[in-house]
């Protein structure tokens, strides 16, 4: 495990790149049970066991790119269609007895372990999000932005998972400097910001330009984009209760992309009565 911060960006991406990227324990007993009945097992259900975990997720996109040039003018820009692009059985030879997460840091930092999994679950819940929006707003591949909030902190978790001693440093400083900026905590952990990173690895692992501009919040200006931004910005808000003073802005935000009021995208949302904060002066 890494206990310094590396020299640069690019030393990261070596080292994601030459790396078994792990994946949830869950997710390996899922396929492994489905891996075992593989004659009655369907694309679909397959992409919908990866989607719930953003490192496999990204493991399948970036084994999937060399191939799609070959026979195809367009990008697979989702998992359903990168394994019907590989084939049910080449995926199993390909994605079988992988590491995990749980295996990788249970002994050796179980703090770690508790933090990516947090950030894990908020991944999942701000994919739920934006595709529940995205099916509301009759967008023709809801996947597509599903899969971008998912993967939008996918350096984060990958840093957890290789370097939990920098995670904690960052997580420690976060809590003692609550007003400072992720990014700043990041420049001084790391070196970089963790969006550098982020779109490093999407260059080097070749991966749509759609999902870099969906998940680049460079690009929020677009409907699709803002629609996994603001899913990740909720998650995230939202991630220790909904009390959290950002969250009047993201129902605001959240109401202008659907059409509705703030007011009804909490009911929406669920969120519980009698937790409207007062107005945020700033998000951080």
């Amino acid at each position: 495990m890494i206990e310094q911060a590396l020299a640069n960006v690019e030393a990261w991406v070596a080292l994601f790149s030459q790396s078994s990227l792990p994946i949830l324990r869950h997710t390996r007993r899922q396929l492994d049970e489905m891996h075992e009945n593989i004659d009655n097992v369907t694309a679909r259900e397959l992409a919908q066991v990866v989607l719930q975990d953003p490192i496999m997720s990204v493991r399948v996109l970036a084994y999937i790119q060399p191939m799609h040039g070959k026979s195809l003018q367009h990008e697979i820009t989702t998992v359903a269609g990168a394994i019907m692009m590989s084939g049910i059985d080449p995926f199993f030879k390909r994605f079988g007895n992988l590491p995990t997460i749980e295996g990788e840091l249970k002994a050796s930092a179980p703090q770690a372990l508790l933090g990516v999994m947090q950030v894990i679950r908020r991944a999942q819940r701000a994919a739920e999000y934006a595709y529940d929006w995205a099916v509301w707003r009759h967008d023709i591949n809801a996947e597509e932005v599903r899969l971008a909030a998912l993967l939008h902190d996918l350096a984060e978790i990958l840093i957890w998972c290789f370097a939990p001693k920098l995670a904690l440093q960052a997580m420690a400083m976060r809590r003692d400097n609550p007003t400072m900026r992720s990014s700043a905590i990041q420049m001084a952990i790391l070196g970089f910001p963790l969006l550098d990173l982020q779109l490093a690895l999407c260059h080097a692992w070749h991966l749509p330009e759609l999902l870099k501009n969906l998940m680049d919040d460079e690009h929020a200006q677009s409907t699709r984009a803002r629609n996994a931004i603001l899913a990740v910005r909720l998650a995230r808000h939202s991630a220790l209760h909904w009390n959290d003073p950002a969250l009047p802005d993201d129902y605001k935000e959240i109401g202008e992309l659907l059409h509705l009021t703030p007011e009804a995208v909490m009911q929406r949302l669920g969120v519980p009565a009698n937790t409207l904060p007062p107005p945020a002066e700033e998000n951080l």
